[in-house]
């Protein structure tokens, strides 16, 4: 298995956040990690992105344990997407680009910048400040943030959370077409059901900091009797029930 998660867990101060969770991701598959707010989706990210230390359990990425990585490894494999995590207001554009390109390590950075740029066009606001934005906007320059560096692991924190129908196509769309152009494995935490069952090979429902069940999302919608992702998501979400 290419990412390995071996009994998570994560307390903050008395607090069980993440409850001892195990799952695993095959290289080059997107796999859905849903759950209601405050189920543990974005701390469970955090950990696998290094940036919060588990109270307990591993991290495995290509057969080694993330802790043992050094910080050049992480910076050149992995990146992440939210848009609750905004860039540098005052810089522009392009400066926040070529500061996170070095950041990453990044090789001819200039032509990188201009690759992404034109994919997800961005270009034509290259030299405003990144504050000045609209939401959509401020996404598709995160998503660029998130892929400068072409990483083999991509994590996506609600990549398209409020946008409007047409941009969040597009985003989705990108999504799509660079995974299958690529070699990326990814995790998605979304809201948005239609999304999960147009992006994942698999998803992951989270509640209460545990995993209560998994599978592909046929799997379990026909599993739970609903009719598609969304009601089973419902059903999971204000279910008593200890499941899988």
């Amino acid at each position: 298995m290419f990412i390995q998660i071996k009994n998570l867990s994560k307390v903050f101060k008395k607090n069980l956040a993440v409850d001892k969770i195990n799952f695993h991701i095959e290289k080059n598959k997107t796999v859905g990690l849903l759950g209601p707010n405050g189920c543990g989706k974005t701390t469970s990210i955090g950990m696998m992105l290094g940036l919060i230390k588990p109270s307990e359990g591993e991290i495995i990425i290509d057969n080694k344990n993330l802790e043992s990585f050094k910080r050049n490894e992480i910076l050149t494999r992995i990146n992440f997407c939210s848009p609750y995590i905004e860039l540098p207001k005052k810089l522009t554009v392009k400066q926040n680009l070529e500061v996170y390109g070095r950041l990453y390590g990044v090789k001819n950075l200039s032509e990188r910048i201009l690759e992404i740029s034109e994919d997800l066009d961005i270009k034509n606001f290259f030299k405003r400040k990144t504050g000045e934005l609209s939401s959509g906007q401020k996404n598709r320059v995160s998503l660029a943030k998130s892929l400068i560096n072409k990483p083999e692991i991509l994590f996506l924190d609600e990549p398209t959370a409020s946008l409007d129908p047409d941009i969040g196509d597009f985003v989705r769309s990108y999504i799509q077409e660079y995974r299958s152009k690529n070699q990326v494995t990814i995790l998605l935490a979304s809201h948005n059901m239609n999304e999960v069952e147009r992006l994942c090979d698999s998803i992951i429902m989270m509640r209460k900091g545990k995993i209560i069940d998994r599978g592909t999302c046929q799997e379990i919608i026909k599993k739970h009797g609903r009719n598609n992702l969304e009601e089973t998501f419902l059903k999971l979400a204000r279910s008593k029930d200890e499941l899988q």
